[in-house]
């Protein structure tokens, strides 16, 4: 199993869910988080006066998946988010040891 963590831009997150229900993703975990990285922030507006905002908001998902979806899974993400731009995020694929579904007790795959 593996677990994939990506974080993109707030307004791809429609897109991408749509992409990874199209392969068969059943659950995702989203969380609306804050960094940076090459962007190094963004310089914004606010009442006329600019200002450095050195933490840009963004959206991580987190998906449980068989190994063999893992793949799938990553190209679904990059497509729906790619905008081309700088600050597309990023997408980490981490080893799953053990799931366990807590209603039914059911572990492993199934458990997904």
């Amino acid at each position: 199993m593996k677990l994939i963590v990506a974080i993109i831009k707030p307004f791809k997150l429609d897109d991408v869910r749509e992409a990874l229900s199209a392969i068969g993703v059943t659950g995702i975990t989203v969380t609306d988080v804050k960094g940076f990285g090459r962007q190094k922030g963004q310089t914004e507006i606010y009442r006329g006066a600019e200002y450095q905002a050195h933490f840009v908001p963004k959206s991580k998902l987190e998906v449980a998946v068989p190994s063999d979806l893992a793949d799938p899974v990553m190209e679904a993400i990059r497509t729906a988010a790619n905008t081309g731009k700088i600050g597309d995020g990023k997408i980490f694929v981490l080893d799953l040891e053990q799931a366990m579904r807590i209603r039914t007790g059911e572990t492993g795959d199934t458990a997904l």
